[in-house]
């Protein structure tokens, strides 16, 4: 079946008051964008209240419609039959053609749910449900109705230029178009959790920003790559996303020499969260995102991630917070980056992580200990901020 265009179909935006226009545009800049990695010429344009692709040359069906399943905001994609309005007769004709193709063995359930944007057409909706319906049943004998619980919904649309003719609806990715809700910078490790945190995140319409904290040699430059593709993955769903790599040894190794080894994990953490800020406030990111689970290691129990959360001024986003490791692994195998995040390279966290770690940190004593850090911490943070390497991850 050779399909015309694809109907968008979106949710929320649909409830918006004055500035639904503005989360419109912003989906078909983003439909747009997607459309640009398939093979073909395609126009995307709104039409009242419809978001339509339109295929103007040959192109590749699946290809096309994968694309359009990583745009946040699309709930369904329907791939639609466009047909020039030449009276009743030929559209039966026509409607009577696509079951054949698209279900050739003819044994379904059928409805038929017709709408009139033109109410100048000859037939009302019932009608046409009625006709159309019969002209199916006399063509296909197996076929039967069924109004509750039809197999195949088919959908007739008469609009002002065309009569769009559908009946398959591909789930979308849901949301809302990301850039729609502000920016925020998303703390990412090579792990499982911190890219579907920003997945998670982008899902409502939020810009991702992304700041990976290096230790060379400790970590390995393959290490980087892991987490630059864990970025381009997680980029197919959230655009082009601004990687800072931050060189962390100097850092790390400074309070790994000062600081008592129980609270390694805790002054560094909040240490990747004052560079992480600094970074997000420099780049206009209203809060930091984190893949953290109550409970899940040390350094996400509740009174760690109140020690971490007090060195900040943003608010700190944690859209995992309470999911369980399985929870957290089916959205990382659905968003496919699952396989990349096992890949054996350590990260900076886990190769200076303490024996022992303490998993009740006391922010006063925390405090205290980072006095220690004094001397030299200010001009290495200054450092390592200013000499981020910038990545841009696309698809």
């Amino acid at each position: 079946m050779k399909y015309h265009a694809f109907l968008i179909k979106y949710a929320e935006i649909g409830i918006k008051g004055k500035n639904r226009y503005l989360f419109e545009d912003a989906l078909v800049k983003h439909i747009r964008l997607a459309m640009e990695r398939v093979e073909g010429e395609f126009e995307v344009k709104k039409e009242s209240g419809r978001i339509y692709v339109q295929a103007l040359s040959d192109y590749d069906y699946d290809e096309a419609v994968d694309a359009l399943k990583h745009v946040f905001g699309i709930v369904w994609i329907c791939p639609v039959v466009q047909l020039k309005d030449e009276g009743y007769d030929k559209l039966a004709e026509q409607v009577v053609e696509y079951m054949g193709n698209v279900y050739p063995k003819g044994d379904y359930t059928f409805k038929v749910h017709s709408r009139r944007a033109r109410k100048n057409y000859p037939k009302d909706s019932q009608q046409l449900n009625a006709d159309l319906g019969e002209a199916i049943l006399n063509a296909y004998e197996n076929a039967r109705v069924d109004v509750h619980n039809p197999q195949v919904l088919l959908s007739v649309e008469v609009r002002d230029t065309c009569i769009n003719v559908y009946s398959v609806s591909i789930p979308g990715a849901g949301g809302m178009p990301v850039g729609t809700a502000g920016k925020a910078m998303l703390l990412l490790s090579g792990g499982i959790d911190s890219p579907v945190a920003g997945y998670m995140i982008a899902k409502r319409g939020v810009t991702i920003e992304a700041v990976y904290f290096h230790a060379p040699p400790y970590t390995s430059e393959r290490a980087k790559q892991k987490v630059v593709d864990l970025a381009k993955l997680v980029s197919k769903y959230a655009t082009p996303i601004k990687l800072h790599v931050i060189n962390f040894t100097d850092i790390q190794l400074y309070i790994y020499d000062a600081c008592p080894h129980d609270e390694l994990t805790i002054i560094m953490r909040r240490y990747m969260m004052r560079i992480a800020e600094r970074i997000a406030i420099k780049d206009g990111c209203h809060g930091l995102i984190t893949g953290e689970s109550i409970g899940q290691v040390a350094s996400q129990t509740m009174q760690s991630l109140m020690a971490t959360n007090e060195v900040c001024t943003l608010p700190v986003y944690r859209p995992v917070i309470g999911f369980d490791k399985q929870e957290i692994v089916d959205v990382a195998e659905k968003i496919d980056t699952f396989e990349t995040s096992i890949q054996p390279y350590e990260d900076c966290c886990t190769i200076f992580v303490a024996k022992h770690p303490v998993t009740k940190p006391n922010v006063k004593v925390i405090r205290s200990s980072e006095k220690k850090l004094e001397e030299k911490i200010d001009a290495m943070v200054e450092e390592a901020v200013n000499s981020a390497e910038i990545i841009w991850c696309k698809a």
